[in-house]
């Protein structure tokens, strides 16, 4: 059985080598549409072009691909705007990260080269923790990330993910995710500088029920949680594989987004943070609108499912034994992601990680 509130940031990483960019093409569509949030945030900041260092941060960064557009546009607007103030770029993701493909695709891509007197810095501090000196970051940036909890609050019996958790387990990840969400916020508020602007664009629960590859179709975590029981019931990893396998993650409704920012007496708006802006987007699943248009299932099924591996694959591997070596260790995942290709060519429609977000934008007063 998984441990009560097991840490979590010890094995969890996207996969590297330039992998998640390659795959989550939904994810950069997500920032770029997210863009425009970040611009008119740093209208109202109406910064001052004083010579002081300018500091924007992408947290939860992963290797740096799906944000690079949004990063390239919004510190090309800093400079427009601040000629005399030196700008500081600072991507911070977990220790397990591939820092060396974010400084090979930031860095080795070019696209930051024409942004005169900018330094690029990474962190390797979880973003349930603070992570820059009080009162100095200016502008602070993380998409598809904040939904990951800091622990393993409880096992969920039956399923994978909080989603298809039992109600008393289900309150018990909601209650985990509470914690976290205040935490994340206060962190943040504790790093941002006066007048800073915090732009969040988080996996949630929209006002239709609609959350990550559940929005109308073949449901993705239930899809997940079928077959690896099947790898169960065939043998293929144990009953305690199955049991220890959780999603570190929880998704929140927007009411649970913004709650902290209506409490009067609670610690975010003590902190000094304000909601301006929330809202709710769905995203289409680039892979099933190609799908829609060339109508090839076995070509759908080859480009859908490293979208899926590529963030997931991370939790499924913790859940096996850590005795088992590792070529077995892989030849279960393929499996795993080979039978969900199968899966999706056999029989594709329904199949669609449409993404669906939670659009967040504070102010610390």
């Amino acid at each position: 059985m998984t441990p009560t509130a097991a840490p979590v940031s010890g094995f969890m990483s996207m996969k590297g080598g330039g992998y998640y960019s390659r795959a989550t093409v939904g994810a950069r569509h997500v920032i770029d549409g997210a863009t425009g949030l970040v611009l008119d945030a740093l209208e109202r900041m109406a910064p001052d072009d004083d010579g002081t260092v300018f500091t924007m941060a992408d947290m939860g960064c992963a290797d740096g691909g799906t944000s690079l557009g949004m990063v390239v546009t919004v510190l090309g607007e800093l400079r427009r705007r601040l000629p005399s103030r030196p700008l500081q770029m600072v991507y911070t993701d977990l220790p397990r990260n591939d820092f060396s493909e974010l400084f090979r695709t930031v860095l080795g891509s070019g696209h930051l080269d024409g942004i005169g007197d900018l330094s690029v810095f990474a962190s390797g501090t979880s973003f349930h923790r603070p992570i820059f000196p009080p009162s100095t970051l200016n502008l602070g940036f993380s998409a598809t990330a904040s939904h990951y909890t800091d622990a393993v609050p409880c096992a969920i019996s039956g399923h994978v993910h909080m989603v298809g958790a039992t109600d008393s387990e289900r309150a018990a990840w909601v209650e985990q995710g509470r914690l976290d969400w205040e935490r994340i916020l206060t962190s943040r508020a504790r790093d941002l500088a006066a007048g800073g602007r915090l732009v969040l664009v988080n996996f949630g629960i929209d006002e239709a029920g609609r959350y990550l590859g559940a929005t109308g179709g073949v449901n993705m975590f239930d899809m997940f949680n079928t077959l690896w029981a099947e790898l169960r019931d065939d043998g293929a990893i144990t009953s305690d594989e199955y049991a220890a396998t959780n999603f570190p993650q929880c998704y929140r409704t927007v009411d649970e987004f913004a709650a902290p920012f209506s409490d009067p007496g609670g610690p975010v708006r003590g902190a000094g943070l304000v909601l301006e802006h929330v809202e709710t987007r769905v995203v289409r699943c680039p892979f099933a609108v190609a799908f829609g248009e060339h109508g090839d299932a076995a070509r759908f099924a080859r480009e859908y499912i490293p979208t899926l591996r590529s963030w997931s694959e991370a939790t499924f591997a913790a859940g096996l034994a850590p005795s088992r070596p590792g070529a077995e260790r892989r030849a279960i995942l393929d499996r795993f992601y080979d039978t969900y290709e199968l899966r999706v060519r056999t029989s594709p429609d329904g199949h669609a990680m449409d993404y669906v977000h939670c659009y967040l934008v504070a102010a610390k007063t």
